[in-house]
Formats: C-alpha cells, structure tokens, sequence
C-alpha cells in the first residue's frame, strides 16, 4: 500500500471483476448441524516473493458450515516446509481452543478432541511423537504448544491428501477447476440460485 505499482492494480481488478461476476454467492449455514467442529490448515512455505515468509490458513468447520478461516503471512521466514506446515498447525490449534472456549459458554460442549486435517505428514509426525530432534528446536515452543493440547484432548491432527486440502484455496494460486471445486466443497453456492 506504501509504494503501489501496476501489478498490484491489475490484482485489485481481477477481485473486482470476479466480484462483479458472483454476486449471489455466499454461504448458508444449515439448520441441522451436529454441532462438531473441525479444521483444515495449511502453509505456502516461502510464497512472499520479497521477504520469503511463509503464507498460514486455515478453515474451521460447525458441522458442514465454515464458521472461521484466516490467511495471513507467518511472522518469520521458516527454514522448511515441515516447519511452516507446523506454525500452521500451532495458528489453527489457537483457533480451535478460542471457538471451543466460546462453544462452552454458549452451552455448546465438544467433549471429543477437534480433528485438524493437514497434509504435511511430516507435521503430523512432529506432532504426536513427543521425542524431539535437534532438527525441530527452533520450533520447540510449537511443538510444546501442540503437544500438550492433543494430550488434553483438544485436538486431533488428521492427514488429509492435498487434493482434498480445502485451506488451499485461501494461501495458493490454483486453477480455475480446482478452485470452483474447492468453493463447492466450502459449502459456497449461488443464493440468488432456485
């Protein structure tokens, strides 16, 4: 925003075109719901081209409804794929434990753990082997952080093939099947539709 070029207005218009072109589209949140939370989180490991921070999202499901989602650059460049996948699991694990929290006082209780689906195996495997190596040090915090949490029984880690990785949507660039394919999947449809 300090210093805007002519990339960044041909990116504006393109939003403002693709807007322009799905005006019905929204979501609606179904009236018969289990009331079960789950997650999607994903990382684009050093997708800023300037800083080569790596890009975090996630979407929390209400039953089949996506009731939260967040895409924002993580707040320091990460020496590996595993590594952004796993701050992305932490942000996601911060997420969860907030709606949780919020579910309990609206009389909402969720007494099994939250599934988070990712599709970094080598995440997952940090994640539920409480051995660290010298390699995951500078992320020991994380690891701490999220391992307490699935021996509480917040959550649940979960792999999901990239295919299916509905958070892809929020940190990539894909094509135009994959995005249409993952907005249905969102549970996004035309509302002006009959």
């Amino acid at each position: 925003m300090q210093q805007p070029k002519e990339a960044h207005w041909d990116v504006a218009l393109r939003v403002v075109r693709y807007l322009k072109s799905n005006p019905g589209q929204g979501m609606l949140l179904k009236s018969s719901s289990n009331l079960r939370l789950t997650a999607y989180c994903d990382a684009d490991w050093a997708s800023c081209p300037m800083t080569r921070r790596s890009l975090t999202a996630y979407f929390v499901f209400l039953s089949d409804s996506p009731i939260s989602w967040k895409p924002k650059k993580q707040p320091m460049v990460s020496r590996s794929s595993t590594e952004a996948e796993y701050r992305a699991l932490a942000v996601t694990t911060c997420e969860l434990k907030w709606l949780r929290g919020l579910l309990f006082t609206l009389s909402v209780y969720h007494p099994t753990p939250v599934r988070i689906y990712s599709d970094s195996q080598s995440a997952l495997h940090i994640a539920q082997n409480p051995v660290f190596h010298e390699r995951t040090k500078h992320i020991e915090v994380d690891c701490h952080f999220i391992r307490d949490e699935i021996c509480r029984g917040t959550i649940h880690p979960a792999y999901v093939l990239t295919t299916h990785q509905l958070a892809d949507i929020l940190p990539k660039v894909l094509g135009k099947h994959q995005f249409v394919q993952l907005l249905a999947k969102l549970g996004i449809s035309n509302l002006h539709a009959p």
